[in-house]
């Protein structure tokens, strides 16, 4: 019996062992629990191909997560934000070396947990992917021969640091690859082509070329008039401007850039009669023929000098452009049928045609404009306003830069617009971060970067002597 005891404790104690082996391998193999690595859920896209913001847009907008993309980073550019997010691209595509051009994975093996491992980060601040604070750089040589201009004096600055040199303002044929649309549609909006199929990009931006589509001042060489450096009156529509009295200053320089509503006819005096340059997107221009047709406000300004300069919000603007540069109607869309002769006049033509960089927006964006509103849960339709995008492009393309009709402290001194015929106070939405706007002009003001119209109290009005920034009425 004793024996039999043993034999039984024996087999007792081998099975034993032998479950509990079994239940070691079991454990090293992957199970469906594993999750899925993070790199599945960068950023995200809106619903609606049509889909962005404007200026006066509902912001309440559903989203939700995009397929993974395979990227392309380009090269590294300068600044801890870049580097960080070079970093993390690199990271993403070598994990993703067996991506499809759809940006769909094609796995080689099962999946493991080991995969979901991150590599140890470099000590240094990191950012969410939809930030993208990566572009691409463009080697085009000066259009003047200005040596004492905002592209050297910024070094010399606060924002030499973040201000990029070689940072593509306008979008052309020229950036079209599908490598660079996979880069791009990452980002919704008007930050990227994330709602923008591969196809209507080509067969948009095909038409935009020429030089004069890559180039915001194209017509320098007939214009300079001996000149070394281009000077540029960027004109907002503010209510400071009323009896301001600067409309022959501002149209005494080399280039005019005007926004969205700019009504001219009777306010001459206040705000000039030129415009070389229109910036709009495709919604805001309609908002504003809607808005301020009452006012005088008929479309934008035609003239043959005018350029007109497209933010791409959404698809639409892509469609307006493509017909405006083949003198069709609109092919399709919300403004399927629509003669873009109505807006741009009858001698449009691709040459007055430019198109912003979405790369630029987004830069302007990540390190001019970093808004809070980017950590909350509209981060994915804010974008600087319209016109601080035309006011940012031209302190990237002009020598000398003087900003009229901004919006400055004491702005609730003034109604929203020059053209009001009553006061209307300054409207605030969350697509936009206005007084973000306001501070940076003071400070682009104080470090003499651009000549920000500021109005000048009376000690009549104030009580005591009136001060203006430094830097107000100097010229670089």
């Amino acid at each position: 019996m004793a024996l039999q005891r043993r034999l039984v404790l024996g087999l007792v104690a081998v099975g034993s062992l032998l479950a509990v082996y079994i239940l070691c391998v079991n454990l090293e193999k992957p199970g469906s629990w594993s999750v899925a690595p993070l790199r599945h859920f960068h950023g995200f896209s809106s619903s609606s191909s049509s889909s962005g913001s404007g200026d006066s847009e509902d912001p309440r907008e559903r989203w939700t997560p995009p397929p993974p993309i395979t990227t392309t980073s380009p090269p590294e550019l300068g600044g801890p934000e870049s580097r960080s997010e070079s970093r993390s691209e690199s990271r993403s595509e070598s994990r993703s070396e067996s991506d499809g051009l759809d940006g769909t994975r094609t796995p080689t093996r099962g999946p493991t947990v080991q995969l979901q491992q991150e590599p140890t980060r470099a000590p240094g601040p990191t950012e969410p992917p939809f930030i993208g604070d990566n572009y691409r750089s463009v080697e085009d040589p000066p259009q003047t021969d200005c040596h004492n201009g905002i592209r050297t004096h910024v070094t010399e600055t606060e924002f030499g640091g973040r201000f990029l040199k070689h940072i593509p303002v306008l979008q052309s044929a020229r950036d079209v690859s599908p490598e660079q649309h996979r880069r791009l549609s990452r980002y919704p909006g008007t930050h990227g082509w994330g709602a923008l199929d591969y196809d209507t990009l080509q067969d948009t931006l095909s038409v935009l070329n020429s030089s004069a589509n890559w180039r915001m001042l194209d017509d320098w060489e007939q214009r300079s008039s001996g000149s070394e450096c281009s000077s540029c009156a960027v004109v907002g529509n503010g209510g400071i401007l009323k009896d301001s009295g600067k409309g022959p200053e501002i149209d005494g320089h080399h280039y005019v850039f005007r926004t969205n509503g700019a009504i001219l006819k009777g306010f001459e005096q206040d705000v000039g009669s030129r415009t070389t340059h229109y910036t709009f997107s495709t919604n805001t221009m309609m908002n504003s023929m809607r808005s301020y047709g009452g006012a005088g406000y008929r479309g934008p300004p035609q003239s043959e000098e005018t350029r007109y300069v497209f933010l791409p919000d959404h698809d639409r603007d892509y469609l307006l452009m493509k017909a405006a540069a083949t003198r069709t109607v609109v092919q399709s869309g919300k403004e399927r049928g629509k003669d873009p002769t109505k807006y741009f006049g009858e001698d449009v033509s691709a040459e007055k045609l430019k198109m912003y960089h979405p790369d630029f927006i987004r830069y302007i964006r990540n390190r001019f404009l970093r808004s809070h509103t980017l950590n909350t849960k509209y981060k994915n339709i804010y974008r600087p306003s319209t016109g601080a995008a035309m006011l940012l492009a031209a302190l990237h393309s002009c020598d000398q830069v003087s900003a009229y009709g901004f919006m400055t402290p004491d702005y609730k001194n003034y109604s929203d617009h020059y053209y009001d015929n009553k006061y209307h106070p300054v409207g605030f939405f969350i697509n936009h971060d206005l007084r973000m706007e306001m501070n940076l002009w003071q400070q682009l003001h104080k470090a003499g970067l651009i000549n920000l119209y500021m109005h000048q109290r009376t000690e009549d009005e104030t009580g005591h002597e009136s001060q203006i920034g430094p830097g107000q009425g100097d010229r670089l």
